[in-house]
Formats: C-alpha cells, structure tokens, sequence
C-alpha cells in the first residue's frame, strides 16, 4: 500500500522504462516519500502478445468479419503456426531462453506474412556467428506481423510504441479526444483498465501521477483516469511529463479536469512533492503549488504561489527502477542496423548529464522553455556515483544519456572519471557534432565505453545551418563523424526537410551530401524529420523573419505544433519517400551508385554538389595549436624496458628499448636512456589514475628543465607512435 502511484501509460519503448518516474522516485526517496512506479505499457504488451489474448484476437475478428486483406487473410490461416510459439518468441526477447534462437533462424519455425517480404541479406546484416541479433530480427518481424492483424482487424488505433498518437497531434481542440472517451472502451482499452485496476486494488493510492512524454500516451492517460474517476472517485490524479510541457501550458478546456485535478508543468520534482503534501498529508494551512494548473470556480487556474526555488540536479537524487519488471521487457530489432537498434535492443539505464542545452540557439527548438533553456551540467564525480548505484540497483551496466545535447568538456570529464574508476560501463548519448569532438577526445570517449553517438545534421547545407544557428558547418560535421567513426564510435544523424526558405535544390543537394557520408562510412544510421513549426520555437515565436506564415487556429487545448504556409510555396512533404527509402538503402550499404533521381517518383533537380565534397572535407586540416591548459592523458600500460648499449665509431651510447603491449598489439621505441628514463617517469604521472592531470604547459616545463627542444622532441616519431597508442591531448 502506497499514497502516491507514478505511473507511464501505454505506449513507450518495448526494451526499456521510460525513464521519467524512475527519476522521481529517486528524488522522492530524498524526501522519504514512498512512491510505487509501473509502466503500464509493458504490462499490456505482455498480456496482449500472449498465446492466450492473442487466440480470442483471432477469433473476434473472425466473428466481426474484419479480415479484409490477403496479408491478414494468410495471418488468419496460419494462426495455429503463429500461436503456438508466441510465448516462447516473447520469452527469448527477454532474454530467458537464448537456445531458442537456433530454432528461429530456421527457415521454417516462423510463419512469415507481408513484414518479411523486405527481409535483409541475413549473411550480410550478421554473418553466419551472429545468431542471437538474426533470430531478434526474424522474431520482431514475426510480431509486427502480428501487429498489423491488430491494426486491421481488431484496433486501427494500436503501435508497438503507441497508441491513438494522432487524437494527441496538434489536437487544438479536445473535441475530437473527449468524444473518442464517451465511446466504448477498445479491446486494448479494457486489456489496460483491468491491469490498472489490479495494481489500484493492491496498491491503494490516494494520488496517481502519470506521466505523459508524447502524443501516443496522452488517449490513453485520460481513459486511466476516466476509468479511476468513475470507480475511484476519491483517487486524485495529476499528469505531467514531456506532453503537458509542451503542449498544454496554455490549456483552457475546462472538460480537461473531468478526468485530471492537476497538470504540471516542466521538472516535476518540486510540484509533485507539493502536490503529495497537499493531497497525501493535507494540514489546515493552503496548500502550495508549483506550475500547476488546476479548476477553481469553474476556471482553469495557473498556481505557482510556493517561493520555494526548483531542486539544483545535484539534490535530485539518483533515479530508482525499483518495482519496475526490469526482467520481462522486449529487446527488438526492426532493421538490421546496428546503430539503428540501439533505440529499440537493450535495456538501458537512463540518465541525464546536463539539464537544458549549453548552445541553446536552435531555431527550430523550444528554447524558450525551461527544459532547454535552463542549462545546469551535473559534476561528472556525481554521475559516476550515481551509474554505480544503478548498476548496484538493477544489473545493467549500459547507459543512455538523454540529453538535449550533452556537452564535450562534460563528457570529458565523465569519461576520465568512469576510466579512473575501473567500471566497465557501455553508454551512448545525443551531441552537437562541434569542434571540440577532436580525434583524441574521440578515443578518450571509446576507452571509457562510449560505443555511440546521435547528433542533428538537419539540413547538410551551410546556408541552412547559419539560418538554423546550428553553429557547425558541413565539413566540421563530416570531420567530427570521421573521428568517430575511426574511434569505433557509431554515429547516428538526425536529418531535417523543410526548414522554411529551403529550395528543392537544397534538399536534394542535402540528399547528396547525406550519400556521400554514408558511403564514406562515417554515418552509420540516420532518420528524416520534415520540419514542424512549434509555437515556443524562435521560428515559432518569429515566423515573419523566417519566411512563412502560421495558420494560428483557435487554441483550448493542445498549443505546440503549428501549420503554416512557406513563402517558397514548395510541397516538401512530397520528398518524403524518396528521402526515407533511399536512407533505408544508405543505411544497408547499398544503392549509393544509383542517380538520386532513382529515389523519386517525379523530376528532381540535378544535386549541384560535387561527388567528392565530403572526402575533401576530410583532408582539410584543422588549424590546431596545443593549448597550454591541454591534459596530456596516456590511456596505455607502462611498457617492459630493457637497456641496451651500442657503440659506433668509439661512442657508446645506452639506449631504452621499450616494448608496450595494447589489447590488440605490440610495439617498440628505442630512446635515448636519459630521455627513455624522464619518459617513463612522466609516462607513469600521465595515466587517468592521477587524481591531478598534467597540462601540455607543465608536460614542456618538466622537459625542458633536462633537454632542449621539447617541440623537436613532441613531433618526434617515438612521440608520434604513442599518439597513435593513446597518448592524447585534451
């Protein structure tokens, strides 16, 4: 028994927690505040891809005479072949019976609908070892068929990783989602209110807080808190989360709060310890409440009367997935893709570097809300403390950093202290693709586990950056996905069409620059966006300097994503398929030899850029000087020395000869012993062990107070061969 439930309705991510209520019952744990945490989602995955659900699936839609496809049909005749090893296929994505892959990879053990008509090259995408990756692909493609009997037969509302998304998109009126509640609740629906009422029953909560980070939970929240409101009349229920913060600042519909007494708005923490004061432990004294919105006399009422100030990120304490069923949720592999699957494969422990953005000037991104615009970077001592607890906690050792961007001196500092530490971790995490990615900071990143990285291309054209304020360039992206990629980084580009002001020309000379980098293998996955207009966006909040012209509409509701008319009067949603389907082929290795009009059902311009653009790119060397604040960091062992003495014409000099061993090979320098000796003591201070890092400065002082010439000696080819070995400069 709980007073206060946090709660994430259907749908999310198969593989993994959305991280939201496990953040806050971390924090509020700090305030010795017992919450209890489910996400719902999982839980109606599970029951609804069951042997046992998914026959009376069958037989519904067989009395409703709802199979109209051939596809369905053939899912319909084989449902025995589909059925009987549902349970088992469920059970291996787990994770609980890995000998079963043998089996699927079999070309027989599955039955196979329309989802495997584009199957990949098996030998290609994972060789003839890589069974466990194959059978994931065969067994997701085996339930997204599946999916799709759901879709046309029983629920045309229903996605893996969503649900009815378009009654939450751009949905300015709440019309249309209140007239869906009034109807009769879906087989999914009562699949989901009866878990819910299940762990209502056992938990008995006085305050359900749910969290709503995108379109595809909001219809569902609502027919929870529907369902509670009619059964559990005196249960208080409040939502927060990504949604709310963006969508409903401005909510002014007063049905709203016929299903939620309170919505909240950006960091939860502070209004939800304030809203469980006030409905868990109410005193005689006016409760206090912290951006929150709320019906008073028949009015939506804006409350942020507490003058207490939201908690620093240091004192929010380190999220807790306990209760959460870590065990049972579903790694998936939709394409053969290795970045590509990281969203969808795993589960990872989420955490957050920095709160908002350091760069902060995007123009089509909601700068102006406190989510990004109040940047507040975490001590990387206090991240590493907090991936040990989680690893403690749950088992895992992988990280996701959901950072809007997460800054390099950062990430710098995170990855000394996780390399310093001796913990084994494996972490990704979105960046700006800047400068300050060089390749030692690259490789110093890979040491410490970092195996990928997602970043914002947008549009591959300088003009549009510079509109954008992105604040890179083409070729600095393609230099900065380079030293990635060398450092055995994948990397993952978020690819932008229909900026305001761009020209069919620069979408396909965009296209052309997207090709160039995939073929050079510097970008390994990618996905195109069509650009969307939101109203808290400098775009948004400026729309004449951009060129277009918003379509502002009556607003009670939802108030993010807005329509308008771009002065070029250019359709681009029409490049959406010849982008998407050439970046699926880009993203297989293949296809890079054909026109880029191949790609598109009508006529394209001719790209006006240069087939090798990307490659000259690469050969421009940065203008790079040593900064004398640089740590010089080696990541290597102390090599095995041995002394050697060698004479020519009557001198006799004593040589160093130092053989290093890395986990891939051995190699040897001859230095002068004086020189050898200064090296390895110097060597020794320079490991990330060292609780002080030397600075280039004080790496050419300690030189020079023996020899000469410290430049002559640091562009020597011993030196050179340690840089290559890991000797950086940061």
């Amino acid at each position: 028994m709980k007073d206060l439930l946090l709660l994430t309705p259907p749908f999310t991510q198969l593989n993994t927690p959305y991280p939201a209520t496990a953040y806050l019952k971390g924090f509020l744990n700090t305030k010795n505040v017992s919450a209890f945490q489910m996400d719902l989602g999982i839980e109606v995955i599970l029951e609804l891809f069951s042997e046992k659900t998914f026959r009376e699936l069958f037989e519904i839609a067989f009395e409703n005479d709802s199979i109209q496809s051939e596809n369905c049909e053939r899912i319909y005749a084989l449902k025995e072949a589909y059925l009987q090893p549902l349970d088992e296929v469920v059970r291996f994505l787990q994770g609980k019976n890995q000998t079963l892959a043998r089996q699927i990879c079999t070309d027989d053990f599955l039955p196979r609908a329309s989802r495997f008509d584009q199957l990949d090259d098996m030998d290609w995408a994972f060789g003839s070892m890589g069974m466990q990756d194959k059978a994931k692909h065969l067994a997701t493609l085996y339930l997204e068929d599946l999916s799709d009997f759901i879709i046309e037969c029983i629920d045309d509302n229903f996605g893996f990783s969503r649900y009815a998304e378009r009654l939450g998109q751009s949905a300015n009126s709440f019309d249309e989602l209140y007239e869906k509640l009034q109807q009769k609740p879906t087989f999914i629906d009562d699949l989901t209110l009866q878990i819910l009422e299940k762990n209502i029953k056992t938990i008995q909560p006085k305050l359900v807080c749910f969290s709503v980070p995108f379109p595809g939970n909001l219809y569902s929240a609502f027919r929870c808190a529907q369902f509670m409101k009619a059964k559990y009349p005196t249960i208080k229920m409040a939502m927060g989360g990504g949604f709310p913060n963006t969508e409903l600042r401005s909510v002014s519909d007063t049905r709203v709060f016929e299903f939620f007494d309170f919505i909240t708005l950006d960091d939860g923490e502070l209004p939800i310890e304030l809203l469980e004061n006030a409905v868990c432990n109410p005193t005689s004294e006016k409760p206090l409440f912290k951006r929150t919105l709320l019906l008073e006399d028949g009015k939506v009422i804006y409350k942020n009367d507490t003058e207490r100030a939201d908690y620093k990120q240091s004192d929010l304490g380190t999220p807790d997935y306990s209760d959460l069923l870590l065990d049972d949720y579903v790694s998936v592999i939709e394409i053969a893709n290795p970045m590509h699957s990281l969203w969808s494969d795993g589960r990872w422990n989420k955490l957050t570097m920095a709160h908002g953005c350091y760069w902060g000037k995007c123009t089509f991104c909601d700068i102006s809300l406190d989510y990004v615009k109040i940047y507040e970077p975490i001590a990387a001592k206090l991240l590493v403390d907090r991936m040990e607890e989680l690893i403690a906690q749950t088992g895992e050792n992988g990280f996701h950093f959901v950072d809007e961007a997460a800054p390099p001196a950062l990430m710098k500092a995170l990855a000394l202290e996780i390399i310093k530490r001796k913990l084994t971790a494996t972490w990704w995490t979105n960046i700006r693709f800047e400068k300050n990615f060089t390749k030692d900071l690259c490789v110093l990143l890979k040491a410490s586990g970092c195996i990928a990285i997602s970043g914002g291309l947008e549009v591959a054209s300088d003009r549009l950056l510079k509109l954008i304020d992105k604040g890179v360039t083409v070729a600095q992206v393609a230099q900065v996905t380079r030293n990635l990629t060398e450092a055995n980084i994948m990397v993952h580009s978020y690819l932008m069409y229909g900026y305001p002001s761009q020209t069919a020309q620069e979408t396909v000379d965009s296209l052309e620059m997207v090709r160039q980098l995939f073929e050079l293998g510097i970008i390994q996955s990618g996905f195109w966006h069509q650009f969307a207009l939101t109203a808290h966006s400098p775009v948004g909040l400026n729309p004449s300097e951009y060129g277009i012209t918003p379509n502002y509409k009556n607003i009670t509701f939802a108030n993010n994503d807005v329509d308008f008319r771009d002065h070029t009067g250019i359709d681009h949603s029409k490049f959406s398929i010849g982008l998407k389907k050439s970046l699926f082929n880009f993203m297989h290795g293949i296809g890079f030899e054909l026109s880029l009009q191949e790609w598109f059902g009508f006529k394209i311009p001719k790209t006006q850029i240069d087939s090798n653009f990307i490659e000259n790119c690469l050969t421009i060397v940065p203008n790079f000087s040593i900064k004398p604040t640089a740590k010089i960091i080696w990541l290597g062992v102390m090599p095995l020395v041995a002394e050697q003495v060698k004479t020519k014409r009557g001198i006799t000099r004593h040589q160093l000869v130092m053989t290093f061993h890395s986990p891939t090979e051995t190699f040897q320098l001859n230095i002068e012993k004086e020189i050898g000796d200064w090296l390895l003591e110097t060597l020794a201070q320079l490991t990330p062990t060292n609780e002080k890092q030397l600075t280039f400065s004080s790496l050419k002082q300690s030189f020079e107070t023996q020899f000469d010439d410290f430049e002559l000696f640091w562009f020597s080819k011993p030196i050179e061969v340690l840089k290559a070995h890991g000797l950086l400069v940061l």
